[in-house]
């Protein structure tokens, strides 16, 4: 069906560029002809050389193959893995669309970059299994040739989840199905807690989980750069805009109980450019729906969603921004270089930051207490209520501490399930989704760029089955919950 439609989208493309004679054939002297225009139109203008009267180079094409709304790490993990898949080379036409190409408010710069296998569902065990694999080989993946090689100075201290006895029970079933999976990780008791870590305080700690191999912190910067590097390369576009509509047609059908659904299939993307009023329609095949914390808008504009309650037509991609902060403390007293990336029991968290005794860290609200999603303001007094008397109490050092900066970013948040949204809308057939990872998106990115690319090339998961993060799951009910969540 994909190359079916590329081949036809392929085909309105090279006549929407050229012009035809009565007869069928290209007009063999219309070089010359734009010629004699160029030169009729200076003789008429004072002075100068002749300038196009309108400069279309800003624009995105008239025509793609596959447009990808959102250029974060998702995004292009996507595009990478259609290009290097892609039968024969050069097959794809692939547009990114995204409205900031300087990454100032993107999930992935303002992310903390851990990594880890160790949650409580296998679908996201295997996934960080292999993005841990790709960003240890990543060179052998995003090389380019003459330009310096990337090093995401990926540090592999581990995570230390930390469990209450109400959680104990918990973490080591998390733990058997961790090990069942091929991470390595070992569960440790507060005795050997204390001897390997004997700055932390174990007081209301049962156990602790600790991951052994593949587990740590990368820099998120350098993985988004390295891929769009790649892609650039690969020959993938980039349009700096905002995708505000949706060209659709649609049938009606019956399903095997007899009820109707209509279905769509997306035809044309409006692209509308930054700083203007002006937009361009991009004829495509298929969309990806990678925008993030912003995904359920875009989904919106595709008419998901807008149907009857209680309907296919009637549910709603369940993602929405929420704010996270991050906050970067100084502590001269505190835990040293093989401090791995620590959850408390509370919720907080923290990870050191370089060698200079400075460390990062935040907590993830309650619901009652979520900021609004309107601006990325940081609230300090968050980190004095909620982050730092936790952290204090676990780490006695940290109660001498000095802030020095904080920052604010989103989470692409799930309200159904905290997990992600991978593969075809079941209506609108030709969208597909690459979000709603709620904090585990951007480690997990490699991997799900591929299993989407393998779902829209070969209709498909191949290296990994997520067949329960499909969107159907929001109409049917079926949570696929995800307990380990930061």
């Amino acid at each position: 069906m994909f190359r079916g439609a590329v081949w036809l989208l392929a085909g309105r493309g090279s006549l929407g560029r050229g012009l035809s004679t009565r007869s069928g054939g290209w007009t063999p002297d219309w070089t010359e002809k734009v010629s004699e225009i160029k030169k009729k139109i200076q003789s008429a203008l004072p002075g100068g050389a002749w300038h196009p009267l309108y400069d279309t180079s800003h624009l995105p094409p008239e025509h793609s193959d596959v447009v990808i709304v959102g250029g974060g790490v998702l995004g292009l993990s996507v595009a990478y893995w259609l290009k290097r898949l892609e039968k024969p080379r050069g097959a794809i036409k692939v547009l990114v669309v995204d409205r900031d190409h300087t990454y100032s408010q993107a999930s992935t710069g303002l992310s903390v970059g851990g990594i880890r296998q160790q949650f409580s569902l296998p679908e996201n065990i295997q996934l960080s299994l292999f993005s841990v694999d790709f960003l240890r080989n990543i060179n052998e993946y995003l090389a380019v040739v003459n330009d310096p090689p990337l090093d995401v100075q990926f540090n592999p201290s581990g995570y230390l989840f930390l469990a209450s006895e109400k959680g104990a029970a918990i973490m080591e079933n998390n733990v058997k199905v961790q090990r069942q999976e091929g991470a390595k990780v070992c569960l440790m008791s507060p005795e050997q807690l204390r001897n390997k870590f004997p700055w932390i305080n174990t007081d209301g700690v049962a156990l602790a989980s600790y991951g052994l191999e593949g587990e740590g912190w990368f820099d998120p910067w350098c993985l988004l750069q390295g891929l769009r590097r790649k892609v650039q390369s690969l020959g993938v576009l980039f349009s700096q805009g905002e995708v505000t509509r949706f060209i659709t047609s649609s049938s009606h059908m019956q399903t095997t109980s007899g009820k109707g659904v209509t279905m769509k299939r997306i035809h044309e993307v409006h692209v509308k450019m930054d700083h203007s009023l002006e937009y361009q329609p991009v004829e495509c095949a298929i969309v990806i729906n990678a925008a993030g914390a912003w995904s359920g808008q875009v989904a919106e504009l595709a008419g998901i969603g807008k149907g009857p309650p209680d309907t296919l037509e009637g549910t709603k991609l369940p993602v929405e921004p929420r704010k996270r902060y991050v906050y970067l403390w100084h502590c001269p007293e505190g835990p040293g270089l093989e401090t791995p990336f620590v959850a408390d029991t509370s919720g907080a968290y923290f990870r050191r930051e370089g060698l200079g005794h400075n460390y990062l860290g935040g907590c993830s609200p309650t619901e009652e207490e979520e900021p609004d999603p309107g601006n990325l303001e940081v609230d300090h007094d968050f980190f004095q209520d909620k982050v730092w008397p936790p952290l204090a109490h676990r780490v006695p050092a940290f109660q001498c501490l000095k802030v020095r900066s904080a920052w604010a970013g989103y989470y692409d948040y799930n309200t159904f399930d905290q997990n992600g949204v991978v593969g075809p809308h079941p209506l609108v057939s030709n969208m597909y989704f690459a979000t709603g990872f709620s904090g585990h998106g951007l480690q997990q990115a490699p991997a799900v760029g591929r299993a989407v690319a393998e779902m829209v090339l070969e209709g498909q998961f191949r290296t990994i089955d997520l067949s329960s993060f499909l969107f159907s799951r929001f109409y049917l009910g079926e949570k696929v919950e995800e307990r380990n969540i930061i």
